[in-house]
């Protein structure tokens, strides 16, 4: 579509979802940049450590990598902050690399709390991914050899993670519909219907 607004989708999502075509959809549909793993090397390039160190660290709280465990392959050769390494700083470091691509033009971004980094920033438009744990664990099944027992545990370990990393850098709850706009379920009416309901939910949010 052609729009001349500047538009800033953020998309979270369940495991499994869908979440991530879904907003390669939105971002083709609203002709924007599309943000997923692109942020670590974003935010690689803004910090100067490696994107593997980001890599490691990807929306996990809790679990960063010590100074001592690390080798010196993660650090960028040019970086200002090979000193001050904490987790707070990496999530500082992602953070301006979302505002800056942001800043520039629409995105879609999914996860790593862009939507509490540009809670300030006008023309957000938050959007929750979930589906059935039925066809999420089928999803699973398709990209992995493991039984549908190790799918579900493998689902509610990295959602444990994912959701700890969203709620202690944002103060809300993640998943819960008052953190977001719209709250959507894909198995209901599979991706191409559940972008299009988005889509159409955020063209009459933003009068686009």
């Amino acid at each position: 579509m052609e729009n001349n607004k500047h538009i800033i989708i953020c998309v979270g999502r369940q495991l499994g979802s869908g979440g991530h075509d879904i907003a390669r959809m939105l971002a083709t549909d609203f002709n924007a940049k599309y943000y997923d793993r692109e942020l670590l090397n974003l935010a690689a390039k803004e910090s100067g450590f490696s994107e593997k160190f980001f890599e490691e660290n990807d929306e996990q709280k809790g679990f960063f990598k010590s100074l001592f465990n690390m080798q010196i392959p993660h650090l960028g050769s040019g970086s200002m902050y090979r000193s001050d390494f904490s987790q707070e700083n990496l999530f500082q470091f992602q953070s301006d690399a979302i505002r800056k691509a942001a800043s520039e033009g629409s995105c879609v971004f999914v996860g790593r709390c862009a939507d509490y980094v540009l809670r300030d920033m006008p023309n957000v438009v938050k959007v929750f991914i979930t589906a059935s744990m039925r066809s999420r664990i089928d999803k699973l099944l398709e990209q992995r050899s493991m039984t549908p027992q190790q799918a579900k545990r493998f689902i509610l370990q990295a959602e444990e993670k994912r959701a700890s990393y969203y709620n202690y850098y944002t103060g809300k709850t993640w998943g819960a519909a008052e953190s977001y706009d719209l709250c959507v379920d894909s198995s209901i009416l599979g991706l191409e219907e559940t972008e299009k309901l988005i889509a159409d939910f955020i063209r009459k949010q933003l009068d686009v």
